[in-house]
């Protein structure tokens, strides 16, 4: 049983002029810097003292925000994964999303060039957080480790979607940065704990 802590990564420039990201390496500004300390303190009142395993996607902006929160918990980062990575988002990536709905539509049903689909994001991350949760264990064992994973928004959406059975999150509602979702990972099944804070039943 293993406790999984998912945490978006703080804003970059182009998460706040609205440009679609992908795997376009943007670096945090310093929004993001201040949202990743916030993630830090919230992350040390939850954990309660417990030292955690910090990876991240190797994107800058999620290997920063990392560095900020493992520091806080006076911890390492102890590796990153390229299979962290957002959602390739094709010709759509660098677009506002103004112009991408104006090009294809819908966000939801949008079938842009070159974009990863949906089911392969999720099928990616699903491995990618069990490779996670096995090098984080063999590097701690006998003891069940906590990983904070610093990852992004439409990986993280997959996953929560996964583990809620698609009830979360909200169709339309955007993950924050640096925000924080809380998992257990028990043999296959992975159940949700908090959502951006607060516990789910």
């Amino acid at each position: 049983m293993t406790t999984i802590i998912l945490v978006r990564h703080g804003e970059t420039d182009w998460n706040r002029d609205r440009r679609i990201q992908g795997r376009t390496d943007i670096p945090l500004n310093e929004t993001g810097r201040e949202q990743a300390r916030h993630a830090a303190s919230a992350l040390r009142e939850q954990l309660g003292g417990i030292a955690p395993v910090v990876v991240s996607s190797d994107l800058s902006r999620a290997e920063e925000t990392a560095s900020i929160i493992a520091e806080s918990l006076g911890v390492d980062v102890s590796r990153t994964y390229a299979d962290l990575r957002e959602r390739a988002y094709g010709d759509a990536e660098g677009v506002s999303t103004s112009e991408f709905f104006s090009r294809w539509g819908d966000w939801y049903s949008a079938d842009v060039p070159g974009a990863e689909s949906r089911d392969d994001l999720r099928e990616r991350a699903l491995t990618a957080l069990r490779r996670v949760v096995r090098d984080a264990r063999r590097d701690t064992a006998p003891v069940s480790p906590t990983v904070v994973i610093v990852a992004h928004g439409a990986l993280i959406r997959e996953v929560i979607l996964h583990a809620t059975a698609g009830e979360l999150p909200p169709a339309g509602e955007r993950l924050a940065n640096g925000a924080s979702f809380s998992f257990l990972l028990e043999r296959e099944r992975l159940s949700i704990r908090s959502y951006a804070g607060a516990a789910v039943a």
